[in-house]
């Protein structure tokens, strides 16, 4: 997020506490707001409450990793980084979807901004109907995010939720079939994903949590032959992806 070249912070940093503050007053998009540990206190006591009022995020952040954000600009002990696009909900997936049996991607984690934006762009090429993230843990919808998606940001309806478990629940309860993309599953192309259906991608360093693994229905893998023993999230979001195309337009494997 930081502009190397002139050591100022990037389009999508908003540093110093009238300018966050302003942010939230104004009704900008805000993915996440960054505190300095211990500095909850006047000003940053304000903004923070004015942030858990919007349902916005808020991180610990040492004094490194806000200079890292807001390069030689006074952060104050704050930065926000602003959201590329408002978040979504359940109901304009269901929108989305209209007939069709619903199809949604739920990212477990997802950390890397490249990798988001990937799978958001395979989501929206495949004709998923949403992209679901959490609240707390993985990246959300930054300037990084936008570019990487190639422009499907703007087009695929994406969900943040409090608790993924919990969201994983209630859409078993409307009928929703949820396959997990990790280790020691039955092959990708073995199972049936014709219905509605939930896809889970695993963060790139741990994959699919143990908690989360637990509640979907179904695990499934992809073969791997070689040295390493897993594929990057957004490759293998991929590939899952477009098994459950072929299934769901009924093309033939040959």
């Amino acid at each position: 997020m930081r502009n190397q070249e002139n050591n100022t912070p990037a389009r999508d940093v908003i540093a110093g506490r009238n300018a966050v503050m302003e942010a939230l007053r104004s009704g900008r998009p805000i993915d996440s707001i960054y505190i300095l540990k211990g500095g909850a206190k006047g000003a940053l006591g304000k903004i923070i409450a004015c942030a858990k009022d919007e349902n916005i995020p808020i991180k610990d952040a040492t004094p490194q990793k806000l200079e890292a954000l807001c390069g030689e600009i006074n952060h104050q002990g704050v930065a926000a980084v602003a959201a590329c696009r408002e978040f979504s909900t359940m109901d304009d997936v269901m929108r989305k979807a209209g007939t069709e049996p619903p199809f949604v991607v739920i990212c477990d984690n997802i950390e890397d901004p490249h990798n988001l934006g990937a799978i958001i762009r395979t989501a929206e090429a495949a004709g998923a109907h949403g992209v679901i993230v959490p609240k707390r843990r993985g990246v959300g919808l930054t300037a990084t995010v936008a570019k990487t998606s190639a422009g499907a940001v703007e087009h695929m309806p994406v969900v943040r939720v409090s608790n993924l478990v919990s969201t994983i629940d209630e859409l078993k309860e409307k009928g929703f079939w949820i396959f997990c993309a990790d280790m020691d599953g039955e092959p990708w192309c073995q199972a049936d994903m014709k219905g509605p259906i939930g896809v889970v991608v695993g963060s790139e360093g741990f994959g699919v949590s143990h908690l989360t693994k637990q509640h979907c229905d179904f695990v499934v893998s992809l073969p791997m032959k070689g040295k390493v023993n897993s594929l990057n999230a957004s490759v293998a979001a991929g590939i899952v992806i477009y098994e459950a195309v072929r299934q769901r337009n009924d093309i033939r494997a040959r």
